[in-house]
């Protein structure tokens, strides 16, 4: 009975914690990605990933009120239902991971190769890298998803959130390419993050640019934040086929939706004015 009423108990305050986030997430991209379109010129490759970001932080917010009702009221999900949340949970996971990084790389090269990296940072090839990130990882995801209904179907009591790691060839090989990818990607934002910290401290040394070198440096300590805090611990705890409940690490992965409006608002001199020369940026 003491087992039960604890469960119960953690239940609620997962609903809650998952309410708080997207009583805050939904409002905050969905502003973002209102100005980003509207007052930001699309032509810039930054922005170009950071309204990719906002769109998979969006979605992976529309099934949040799918986990907060299973928790909220210990009501077992639908197959369908627990197979369209599981999925998007996985896929905003991989694909902001992949937006952040290409955030990463393309501040590295505004900044430490400005004139030489002209000809790579254009809209388009930043439509490419986007459309690339969807494709592969929708592509990713029909095994997955085919794998995770057989596995629904063949246990009809299933816990929805407690049945991502079932047994099965695809999905452990998924699981490792996961962890390859995530490790590779924090490795990249790394390697960014010191390359640009050496540079602005080499040649922007007037205090005039102070305030834009700390905006730089922010994006790159809020995203490193978002990788070791909200994108690895989930996949790790797959690896490790630890018995503990996952929901902990699940509400820290979809943290990153209320996280990543922080590195839109730095990434530019004035996030909440129009921008008439996206020059300007660094």
């Amino acid at each position: 009975m003491n087992t039960s009423n604890s469960s119960t108990e953690d239940d609620r305050v997962y609903a809650g914690i998952f309410g708080c986030i997207m009583v805050i997430g939904l409002p905050l991209n969905a502003v973002s990605l209102w100005i980003l379109l509207r007052r930001h010129s699309l032509k810039s490759p930054n922005a170009v990933f950071m309204v990719n970001l906002a769109l998979t932080d969006l979605l992976a917010i529309m099934s949040l009120p799918m986990r907060i009702y299973h928790h909220a009221t210990g009501t077992p999900l639908g197959i369908i239902t627990c197979l369209f949340s599981v999925i998007i949970f996985r896929k905003n996971l991989r694909s902001s991971a992949s937006f952040i990084t290409f955030i990463s790389v393309d501040r590295l090269l505004a900044v430490v190769y400005p004139l030489r990296s002209r000809h790579l940072r254009t809209s388009c090839n930043a439509w490419k890298g986007a459309a690339l990130v969807w494709g592969f990882f929708l592509v990713v995801n029909i095994p997955e998803g085919i794998g995770f209904f057989k596995h629904l179907q063949n246990h009809t009591e299933h816990i929805c959130f407690q049945s991502h790691y079932y047994k099965s060839v695809t999905r452990s090989a998924i699981i490792y390419l996961q962890i390859v990818l995530l490790v590779t990607m924090l490795a990249v934002n790394i390697v960014c993050t010191v390359m640009v910290s050496w540079t602005l401290h080499k040649h922007l040394s007037d205090s005039a640019k102070v305030r834009n070198k700390v905006n730089v440096m922010l994006i790159f300590a809020i995203n490193l934040l978002i990788f070791c805090t909200c994108f690895l611990p989930m996949p790790l705890h797959a690896v490790t086929k630890s018995k503990t409940s996952i929901t902990p690490l699940a509400c820290l992965t979809v943290l990153n939706c209320c996280l990543d409006p922080l590195t839109y608002y730095f990434s530019f001199d004035s996030f909440w004015k129009k921008k008439e020369d996206t020059g300007r940026e660094l």
